[in-house]
């Protein structure tokens, strides 16, 4: 397993739709496996194929940051199927650096997918997995969390994050 580069705003893989992985094999367990592990070496909770530059329909979140067994989600193909409710939370991404901002989500969530042997799986999620899950969706759709914040702070943030590149600031 590797650790993978994972990407960050401004690039363009991270506005795109992600393609459908039409068929769950080594490659795409590999790479669930890289994910995860990146995802630990990161610290983070979530993590999106976009987000390592693969612009394929794949997700891992662990709320546990790999300290609880059975707490890892793989998911193929990602449906939102049911949203509820309203929780406002402070997010951050691996993608997005220097940015912590509350985000207003749903509270309730149902996804289906695909779990790497290729059984369809049905997962609720409530608050910070419900969350989660929505934020690695949205990486999927092209979505970065700060599109859910109010249009000065994102325009501040864009800014900030503008003069950070040009002084050669990669993060």
């Amino acid at each position: 397993m590797s650790i993978l580069e994972i990407i960050q705003f401004p690039h363009p893989v991270l506005r795109n739709k992600a393609a459908e992985v039409e068929k769950i094999d080594d490659r795409i367990r590999e790479l669930a496996a890289n994910m995860v592990k990146t995802m630990y070496h990161a610290e983070g909770i979530g993590l999106a194929a976009p987000q390592v530059g693969v612009s394929e329909r794949l997700i891992v979140v662990d709320l546990s940051c790999g300290e609880k067994e059975g707490e890892l989600i793989v998911l193929v193909n990602p449906v939102l199927t049911k949203k509820e409710g309203e929780i406002a939370l402070e997010e951050g991404c691996l993608s997005v650096p220097d940015l912590r901002e509350k985000v207003t989500r749903a509270d309730l969530i149902e996804v289906q997918g695909y779990d790497l042997e290729g059984k369809a799986v049905r997962i609720e999620g409530r608050e910070l997995c419900a969350v989660a899950i929505q934020h690695e969706i949205d990486h999927l759709e092209g979505v970065l969390f700060f599109d859910h914040i109010s249009r000065l702070k994102r325009s501040r943030y864009l800014s900030k994050r503008k003069k950070a590149l040009e002084c050669g600031d990669k993060g």
